[in-house]
C-alpha cells in the first residue's frame, strides 16, 4: 500500500463486512455521530436475500429494542415457546417457556439484515460501499491502522485511514488472516458429520421447532416464515448434495420425523440444498492492535444450537457501544474488556452446541452403548425438572454470563 496514494480518505471507524454483526456495529456509530464506513464485497441485493439464520434469542431482541433497530422484527417475528423432539418413535414437547418464563424468536436473518442496512444506510445516512474488492488490512499494531480495497468499477485502489477496524466479515473473511501467525490462538473442533440444508418452499408441518433423533440420523424443522420452512438431515461429511434426489430428501425427513401421532410433512419444492461439514472454532483473545473480531470472524458455532446469529449480535453490542464510549468519552473499559465478555458467552455456547451434538448424533453413531446413553439424557428432560431447566436455560441463551 502507498500510505501517500491520493485516493487516501479518513475515517474514524471502518467496518469490514455487512452481515448483522457490520451492520450493528455501523448503526451504533452512526447513532452517536461516530464516523465510520461499512465495507461489503457482496451486493445489497444479495446479503438481503441469501439465505441465513432464523432464530433470536429474547435477550437480544431487547439489545436491538434499546438500540432502536428492533422495529421489523417486533412487527413480523414470529413467537415460539416450545420445541419437540422426536425419537423412539415418540413425540415430546419440552415448554421451555412454561419453564423460565423466556422464548424465542423466529426472524430469517435475511429480513433481519434488510432492516439493518434500511436504518444504517437509508435512516442514519450511513457510508456503505458493496462489491469492493482485494480488502487489506495495514498497520493494525499502530494508532492510525489502514483499510484498502480496490473499487469494482473504476479498479482503482481506496485507502481508508482510522483509528478502528471492526472485522465482520464472517468466517471466509479476510480479516482474521490479517492477523500474523503465533500472535492469537485458534482452538477448533470437527464433528465429523455432515448437515444436508435445506429450504423448502412449504409451510411449517408444526408449531414449533422439531428435533428428528434417529439411527438413520438426525433430522430438524424450522419454520423461516409462514411459505418456507428449513429442513436438517445429517449426512457424511463431503457429500455431495446432489446425490439427494427430491424424492431421497422427503422419505428420509419422514422417517426421521416421524412419531406416533405426528401429522404429516408439507412438502414442496426445494429452493436450497447444500452440505454444511460441522465444525467450530474460537479465536483468542479477539483483538489484535486496533483489529476488533466480531461474530464468525472471530468465533464460529455449528448450527446445531442455532446461536451463531446471537453470539454475533452480542459481540456487535459489546463492540459498539465499547468503540462509542472510547472516541465520544474517552473511556477505555469497554474496548479493554471486549475480548473477555464475548469469550465467556461463546465458550457457554460452544460447550452446549457441543452437548446437544452428541445428542443429535449419538443414536446414529454405530455404537449401541452411546446411542443408549444419548436415549437416557433425552428422556431425563422429560423426568427431571432440575435438567429440563438447566437446558431451557443454555438453549434460551438466558444462563450464559456477560
Amino acid at each position: 500500500m502507498n500510505p501517500n496514494s491520493p485516493s487516501e480518505e479518513r475515517r474514524t471507524v471502518v467496518v469490514v463486512g455487512a452481515g448483522p454483526a457490520g451492520l450493528t456495529v455501523g448503526n451504533i456509530l452512526r447513532a452517536a455521530a461516530v464516523d465510520c464506513v461499512v465495507l461489503e464485497t457482496e451486493s445489497r441485493q444479495f446479503i438481503e436475500t441469501r439465505p441465513r439464520a432464523g432464530v433470536v434469542e429474547e435477550r437480544v431482541v431487547h439489545g436491538l429494542r434499546e438500540r432502536g433497530l428492533a422495529g421489523g422484527l417486533a412487527a413480523r417475528a414470529q413467537v415460539h415457546s416450545a420445541c419437540e423432539f422426536r425419537f423412539a418413535d415418540e413425540r415430546f414437547r419440552f415448554d421451555y417457556a412454561k419453564l423460565t418464563g423466556h422464548h424465542h424468536y423466529v426472524y430469517p436473518q435475511p429480513l433481519l439484515v434488510t432492516d439493518l442496512v434500511r436504518e444504517y444506510a437509508d435512516v442514519r445516512d450511513g457510508d456503505i460501499r458493496f462489491g469492493v474488492r482485494d480488502v487489506e488490512l495495514h498497520d493494525l499494531e499502530t494508532d492510525r491502522p489502514a483499510v484498502s480495497y480496490t473499487d469494482p468499477a473504476t479498479g482503482l485502489r481506496h485507502v481508508l485511514r482510522c483509528e478502528f477496524v471492526a472485522g465482520c466479515d464472517g468466517a471466509r473473511g479476510v480479516t482474521r488472516d490479517a492477523i500474523p501467525d503465533g500472535r492469537v490462538r485458534v482452538s477448533r473442533q470437527d464433528h465429523g458429520v455432515g448437515w444436508l440444508a435445506l429450504l423448502a418452499e412449504a409451510p411449517a408441518s408444526s408449531d414449533c421447532v422439531v428435533f428428528g433423533v434417529h439411527p438413520n440420523g438426525f433430522a430438524g424443522h424450522m419454520a423461516r416464515s409462514p411459505e418456507v420452512t428449513r429442513y436438517y438431515l445429517q449426512c457424511p461429511p463431503g457429500e455431495d448434495p446432489e446425490d439427494w434426489s427430491h424424492d431421497r430428501i422427503w422419505e428420509e425427513l419422514r422417517e426421521r420425523l416421524g412419531a406416533v401421532g405426528a401429522p404429516p410433512l408439507n412438502e414442496g419444492r426445494l429452493i436450497e440444498k447444500r452440505v454444511l461439514d460441522l465444525h467450530d472454532y474460537v479465536v483468542e483473545p479477539l483483538v489484535f492492535g486496533r483489529l476488533f473480531l466480531a461474530g464468525d470472524a472471530g468465533h464460529l458455532t455449528a448450527p446445531i444450537a442455532a446461536k451463531g446469529m446471537n453470539l454475533a449480535l452480542h459481540d456487535a453490542f459489546l463492540l459498539g457501544d465499547g468503540l462509542v464510549a472510547r472516541i465520544v468519552k474517552g473511556d477505555e473499559t469497554g474496548l479493554d474488556g471486549y475480548s473477555h465478555a464475548c469469550l465467556r458467552r461463546v465458550w457457554d455456547y460452544q460447550e452446549f452446541s457441543a452437548f446437544l451434538a452428541g445428542i443429535y448424533h449419538g443414536t446414529a453413531s454405530g455404537d449401541p452403548f452411546l446411542a443408549g446413553t444419548t436415549l437416557a439424557r433425552l428422556r431425563r428432560l422429560f423426568t427431571s425438572r432440575a435438567a429440563a431447566t438447566a437446558f431451557a436455560e443454555q438453549y434460551l441463551g438466558s444462563a450464559a454470563a456477560c
